[in-house]
């Protein structure tokens, strides 16, 4: 018998001796009729539990016991010319906690997974993975609609998730097959989906890009907004600033988010900036510092922007504070400009995923059997994406040039030489 069905069975029995001491004989046998219903629940959930193992018993049992939503203290984050700040007491239900604890550990799971490909030679050429900074992507998609927009540099493997991208298409796309999510042609830089603007390769680039969403968003009047992501080694490019300049002054609705992992390819942001609160770099523009590494943090601070740019008050500066656990690409040890000792601390103390992890299970929202369920069913989704990825066929040559416009009749493009002809179809 389950602890939960034992705990009311012995109520019942207590009750039933109550009643043969207090009640009349019609209540003793409307009891009566109870502990049988009841003995007989737990024979089947017995008998389920010897087909299927307890795990099956323990969702029945716990399920209803958990609690449905807890309150929570987050760290304040730092503000630049704001009046106001984030809440730091903050509400997640039990099936918020649920959600983001899966998509994180997908990320998770789906970037230790390409590092194993890439190691095999099965993924070739640039590939920047996203682990340690899963909170960031699934704290901002937490807080905003998924009609946005959002464009991010090349560690864009998580954006494409949450995004909308499955983890087949994106396992596909790293392999280069024909059932990737840019049909094998972009690799692990660019990927993109709807109201997902990749994905680019030149640092700094995506910037003015985003900017101009935004603009397409206010001039089109349709209350959206676009959250536009750079790293801190791209935050002295001068093209963030002019960029800053023009959304400022046209007050367009765009999030600037400032990924700060701390190092900048192999160089720490303190070699590299005369100021590192990236957060004040709008000068003109307000800003907040948010710990990058809780998803509650992330998702709060995100809201705040959010309602910031949808009154209309103009463009908000986030610098999320995060750390990557792989190198800069996956031709970086990670190790030359760092300890050891020193990733295993962060990854020991502020790892997004066990902190959240520790959050449900302290407060009672689920049980371990129940995430080691998830994490169960997490890698056999990588798994059966990785099988896609290594037998899917490449796309063929007659692909190469396809897509070149959007809805255009089919085109003639020249190859390699004048006599090399190949087609382009919309």
């Amino acid at each position: 018998m389950s602890p939960c069905t034992l705990s009311i069975h012995q109520e019942i029995t207590t009750q039933l001796v109550d009643v043969s001491h207090k009640q009349s004989a019609e209540d003793e046998q409307q009891l009566k009729l109870k502990l049988k219903m009841l003995t007989n629940i737990s024979n089947v959930l017995r008998a389920c539990a010897q087909r299927h193992g307890v795990a099956a018993v323990m969702s029945a049992r716990t399920y209803a016991d958990f609690t449905s939503e807890a309150t929570f203290e987050i760290k304040k984050c730092d503000t630049f010319k704001l009046d106001v700040a984030p809440a730091t007491e903050v509400v997640m239900t039990r099936d918020e906690g649920l959600h983001y604890y899966r998509v994180m550990q997908t990320i998770r799971r789906m970037e230790l997974k390409a590092d194993q490909l890439y190691k095999q030679k099965i993924i070739r050429g640039f590939c920047h993975l996203y682990d340690g900074q899963e909170a960031c992507a699934v704290g901002i998609e937490a807080a905003i609609n998924l009609s946005d927009h959002l464009i991010t540099a090349y560690r864009a493997h998580g954006y494409t998730f949450t995004r909308g991208g499955t983890v087949k298409e994106i396992m596909a796309e790293l392999t280069g097959r024909r059932g990737g999510i840019a049909k094998g042609k972009g690799g692990s830089m660019h990927m993109y989906c709807k109201h997902f603007y990749g994905g680019n390769g030149i640092v700094g680039a995506q910037v003015p890009l985003g900017a101009g969403v935004a603009l397409a968003c206010k001039y089109q009047g349709n209350n959206e907004l676009c959250v536009c992501l750079y790293g801190d080694g791209a935050a002295n490019q001068g093209q963030i600033f002019e960029t800053y300049n023009m959304a400022a002054l046209w007050k367009l609705p765009v999030i600037f988010v400032c990924e700060n992992n701390r190092y900048g390819m192999g160089t720490s942001v303190e070699r590299a900036a005369a100021s590192t609160d990236y957060f004040k770099r709008g000068e003109f523009i307000p800003g907040l510092r948010v710990d990058g590494m809780d998803i509650l943090c992330v998702r709060e601070a995100t809201r705040f922007a959010a309602e910031h740019c949808r009154a209309g008050k103009g463009p908000v500066l986030m610098e999320l504070q995060t750390y990557r656990y792989h190198g800069h690409s996956m031709s970086d040890p990670g190790v030359s400009y760092r300890t050891r000792e020193e990733i295993q601390e962060v990854r020991s103390k502020s790892d997004p995923i066990s902190l959240l992890k520790d959050r449900m299970l302290s407060n009672n929202m689920a049980s371990i059997d129940e995430l080691k369920e998830i994490d169960v069913a997490v890698r056999k989704e990588i798994e059966d994406a990785t099988l896609f990825a290594t037998t899917d066929p490449e796309p063929p040559l007659e692909d190469l040039c396809n897509h070149i416009y959007h809805n255009n009749p089919e085109i003639e493009v020249r190859g390699t030489n004048p006599w090399s002809k190949l087609k382009s179809v919309s």
